[in-house]
């Protein structure tokens, strides 16, 4: 008997959409056929993560298999038999429920399950009346999700991957990621899904992306964050600094004198590809204002001149000013002038 899905993704029955998706996305990185070449047993614990949250994943499979165990492939046609009255289906009939937990169910064919007396063929055909009435529409296949992960400069550019699907003969198929795509958005191919048992349509392959971080640039939806180290000689008196993009090159941003570290400047239109309405957003370059490692003699004499004139005449203090003293003993610092109290 197959394992239960919700025990394969390691989440409990009552878990909501994003707790299957985020358990499955962990293992699948764990168990990748490109993360172990050549472990077959990953590749098959691969396969069995990747069915168990197929099911999971969709409201009406889950449905299916929460009532039916490993018989939810059959939830359309058990249902109608049970709408057509008990028959096989009521207690103690050759299909029972025994009273009431479906997903314990056991089909008890007194034949041996080909066709003859007692077994499939006998009960679908006095139910269904075949050869009486048309021919049901067959099963399309499921949907099959796939987790990629890329890099930030290929959601810019627009990439390719190529995903090796399993299930009788083994297919490759090459899929194109388009720019701009976000982290959790998903990319159909369709008809790439898992094959119909009826000769139906096949289901589609969804592609589930994750957008790695990159060092140094910080997205937030289409615009683009970086950090710029300006040296604090420009930020004083303006000049330039160069700023990379993900286009490959980098851009000369001027640098008015006098700013300060943290300011941000907008570069229109160096941010992602916008995949609605096409264009791009922003990039935006916070300076942040960086001192030399050593500093010369005359760098820190023009310092302590720049600090004299910031902070006045140090010798130009009335006796009446108050110099605070660091409290060595955590209580409020102490000052050297007269408190209000001793007058």
């Amino acid at each position: 008997m197959a394992r239960d899905f919700y025990e394969v993704l390691g989440v409990p029955r009552g878990a909501g959409d994003k707790e299957v998706r985020s358990a499955f996305r962990k293992l699948a990185r764990q168990y990748h056929p490109d993360v172990n070449p050549g472990d077959d047993a990953a590749e098959e614990r691969f396969k069995e993560i990747s069915e168990a949250h197929a099911v999971l994943s969709h409201p009406d499979t889950r449905s299916a298999y929460d009532r039916y165990g490993d018989r939810w492939r059959d939830a359309e046609q058990i249902e109608e038999m049970r709408r057509r009255g008990a028959g096989p289906f009521g207690p103690g009939g050759p299909f029972g429920f025994g009273g009431g937990d479906a997903r314990t169910f056991e089909f008890n064919l007194g034949g041996d399950g080909s066709g003859g007396p007692g077994g499939f063929g006998g009960i679908f055909d006095g139910l269904f009346g075949r050869g009486d009435a048309a021919p049901r529409a067959p099963r399309r296949g499921r949907d099959i999700e796939h987790p990629v992960e890329i890099t930030l400069q290929e959601a810019y550019d627009g990439t390719t991957r190529t995903i090796e699907m399993a299930g009788g003969a083994t297919r490759r198929i090459e899929v194109t990621i388009p720019a701009g795509i976000r982290t959790d958005q998903r990319v159909r191919v369709r008809g790439r899904g898992e094959q119909s048992p009826q000769s139906g349509q096949p289901g589609d392959l969804f592609l589930v992306v994750t957008v790695r971080r990159h060092p140094r640039f910080e997205r937030r939806n289409d615009d683009l964050h970086i950090d710029v180290d300006v040296p604090v000689t420009v930020g004083a008196l303006g000049g330039e600094v160069r700023v990379p993009t993900l286009k490959g090159r980098a851009l000369a941003l001027t640098i008015p004198a006098g700013t300060r570290s943290g300011r941000a400047f907008r570069l229109a239109g160096q941010g992602m590809p916008r995949r609605d309405g096409g264009g791009f957003g922003d990039l935006h370059a916070r300076a942040l204002l960086q001192l030399p490692d050593e500093l010369s003699d005359e760098q820190l004499e023009l310092l302590e001149r720049l600090r004299a004139t910031e902070d006045g005449d140090e010798e130009a203090h009335t006796p009446d000013e108050e110099t605070s003293v660091p409290s060595q003993d955590g209580r409020p610092p102490q000052t050297n002038g007269t408190n209000e109290g001793e007058r």
